[in-house]
């Protein structure tokens, strides 16, 4: 406990009152902030934290402008956590000036405990408000509350609301107007009763004056348990029970995950087409040149890479929003605990991990529902391990090289590329414990909420907020990205060889003839300048320096060239491939161009990818991070590049590895 003499008497910032919403997770919060601010709030990050603030304005009935910040959701203000910390420094005011005035939020259904969590609240601000949210869902279970009574004993106001109807809101903008302009309470002073000053929830003495505060000031048949729970009772029992909870959540994941592969391919398809369509308005509104290609290869499709995660994001983050409103998704991480805990990671970690199947972007950015730093970074640190939905083309084509007339021993090895990317990150994660990250996964401190209705709204504007975030912060960064890897591509220009310049000349000649054939030459034309720019630019220079590295995994000139362009996503190696082999240059694969890659040859004459480079050339694409996006968003989640250099270091190594000695196992097989 800060002595209060050490602390500075509290001034009043100038500009709108300033107030922090403070409270235990799941008492809705969030729920309330919504409510009050709707559109107009803003995200941001706690200083020197990777933690979110939420802030918004939302006006008192004369008019008076109230900013509201919302603070993460903690069950105390000691814990080891970072939000624990950014709250204490909240209401100490560390960051800057402090708040006007504390709203504490409470769940009415639950006082016992979040009487404890208020009591260490209100010894730490000396102008606080108490709004016990769910006040309908209390009343609903037989519960009675007399406000005054406990506004008596915790010497504040205290105001019943429902964040979800309203009821009330308007009422807790005037009580936090009135406080602000209030006088000021002593710091030590709750009640005569009031508990020792160093305790914190869970603490006996605590527990016994919260219990005491609540016999005095409530009532009903809910307050002395004689609600009739026994449904909730038994649905609890199934969610977190050892079996049947995890084929339970095993259901429910497969639905999201299936939500998020297959839903939101329908708005990536449609970005695709506008952004192509962008593309071809931008090389038509500009003269033929660098200026052209900057724009439409290194702007717009920058920009297209990072808008076309956009779907999975908003769709991941707006299901998960419903889960946890409905209260499921509590009950979902008790059960994973007792599975992931063997590897040293806690049971929030699967919900990101499984949704990385899809993409490790909405993945690594649902790690904050981790409230561990160090179970959050070994989360972060292994997602990538596990098999994304752009890894699925190369995995395809591979597989099809491969076991072209043996469709089971296909599907086997397609599932086969899946279980070893959630291997290696699962023992990653358990060789983390060990090393970098040492220790077992935290214990979960969960409370399982109340069931209720998820809010739709609520998981719209979270959905919406969260695809903010990506673009405005990751979004620059993967532009950046795009249009440097661009540059390493297209300089410097490669001149047309004779070989290529004869053949246009000839396709001249056949225009008007016989135009089918002439564009037939024009695009062979067209595949083999590409094919020459990838090799002379500055990237196929890079592929000729790191060529001594990849041979011990069978990989010659120019499968190095296309391994590194898909760096920037891991899509573009089909595309590289294709254009290596005369194929064309998008990422279709049809029985024609398995055929053209399957009689591909070296300089040498060999097989371009005989059937050790290509086992090799799988495993490596299974477990390597060939994402630079990632890279960004793992910078952004984290607030440093030294995890994201570790991760590209460290699987590159394990993926470049693993593809020796499978390359060395198939040449002697």
């Amino acid at each position: 406990m800060i002595d209060p003499r050490s602390v500075a008497p509290l001034t009043r910032p100038t500009g709108p009152i300033a107030a922090i919403l403070v409270g235990n997770p799941n008492v809705g919060k969030t729920t309330l902030f919504n409510r009050l601010c709707g559109l107009r709030a803003r995200t941001a990050n706690y200083p020197g934290s990777t933690v979110e603030e939420h802030i918004g304005r939302a006006w008192s009935d004369d008019g008076t402008a109230i900013d509201l910040i919302d603070l993460p959701g903690v069950y105390g203000l000691h814990l080891r956590t970072p939000e624990s910390q950014v709250a204490l420094r909240a209401l100490e005011g560390e960051d800057g000036a402090p708040p006007h005035v504390v709203a504490i939020i409470l769940d009415a259904t639950n006082l016992a405990r979040n009487l404890q969590f208020a009591a260490t609240v209100l010894r730490r601000t000396t102008r606080a408000i108490v709004a016990l949210n769910l006040s309908d869902e209390a009343a609903r279970q037989g519960l009675t509350i007399d406000t005054d009574a406990l506004g008596q004993r915790l010497r504040c106001r205290v105001i019943s609301i429902s964040a979800r109807t309203g009821a009330g809101c308007l009422e807790l903008l005037g009580a936090i107007q009135q406080a602000a302009a209030g006088p000021v309470r002593a710091r030590e002073s709750l009640d005569p009763g009031q508990p020792p000053p160093v305790a914190e929830p869970g603490d006996r003495d605590l527990v016994e004056w919260a219990a005491d505060v609540l016999a005095q000031s409530a009532g009903g048949t809910a307050a002395a348990g004689s609600a009739d729970d026994s449904f909730t009772d038994r649905l609890d029992v199934a969610f977190t029970h050892p079996v049947a909870g995890l084929l339970i959540f095993a259901a429910v994941m497969a639905g999201l995950f299936a939500s998020i592969f297959w839903l939101a391919q329908y708005p990536m398809d449609w970005i695709d087409v506008a952004f192509g369509t962008a593309g071809d308005w931008t090389r038509a509104a500009i003269p033929p040149g660098l200026l052209a290609d900057l724009a439409a290869e290194g702007i717009v499709a920058g920009v297209a890479g990072t808008v076309v995660f956009l779907p999975q994001i908003c769709l991941l983050f707006f299901l998960l929003a419903l889960l946890e409103d409905c209260g499921y998704l509590a009950r979902a991480s008790f059960a994973m605990d007792r599975v992931m805990r063997r590897f040293g990671l806690p049971g929030q970690s699967f919900i990101p991990l499984l949704s990385s199947h899809a993409c490790a972007l909405p993945g690594i950015m649902s790690t904050r529902l981790i409230p561990n730093t160090r179970d959050r970074l070994a989360t972060i640190f292994v997602a990538p391990f596990l098999s994304c939905s752009a890894r699925v083309p190369v995995y395809v084509l591979v597989i099809a090289l491969l076991f072209a007339d043996h469709p089971m021993w296909a599907g086997v090895a397609f599932v086969g590329c899946y279980a070893l990317g959630a291997i290696a990150a699962l023992a990653t994660a358990w060789l983390l414990g060990k090393t970098a990250l040492r220790g077992s996964a935290s214990p979960m401190l969960l409370e399982l909420p109340t069931y209720r209705l998820p809010d739709l709204k609520v998981a719209t504007s979270l959905a919406v907020s969260r695809g903010g975030v990506f673009l405005r912060q990751a979004g620059s960064i993967i532009l950046a990205i795009c249009i440097g890897m661009w540059w390493l591509s297209a300089f410097p220009q490669v001149p047309e060889s004779t070989t290529v310049a004869a053949i246009r000349a000839e396709a001249a000649t056949l225009q008007g003839v016989d135009a089918a054939r002439a564009g037939e030459l024009l695009s062979e034309a067209d595949s083999l300048q590409a094919r020459d720019q990838r090799s002379g630019s500055f990237a196929g220079q890079l592929g000729g320096l790191a060529e001594p590295v990849f041979r011990p995994l069978g990989f010659d000139r120019d499968v190095v060239v296309a391994v590194l362009s898909s760096f920037l996503a891991r899509e573009v190696f089909v595309s590289s491939l294709k254009v290596l082999v005369g194929a064309g240059d998008d990422s279709e694969i049809d029985d024609n161009t398995i055929a053209m890659m399957r009689d591909a040859r070296r300089a040498d004459g060999s097989p371009l990818l005989d059937r050790p480079a290509a086992v090799s050339l799988l495993v490596f694409y299974v477990l390597a991070l060939q994402c630079l996006p990632t890279l960004a968003v793992v910078r952004r989640e984290t607030g440093s590049w030294r995890w994201p250099i570790a991760q590209l270091a460290y699987m590159s190594l394990v993926a470049w590895g693993a593809a020796a000695i499978a390359h060395a196992l198939m040449e002697h097989a």
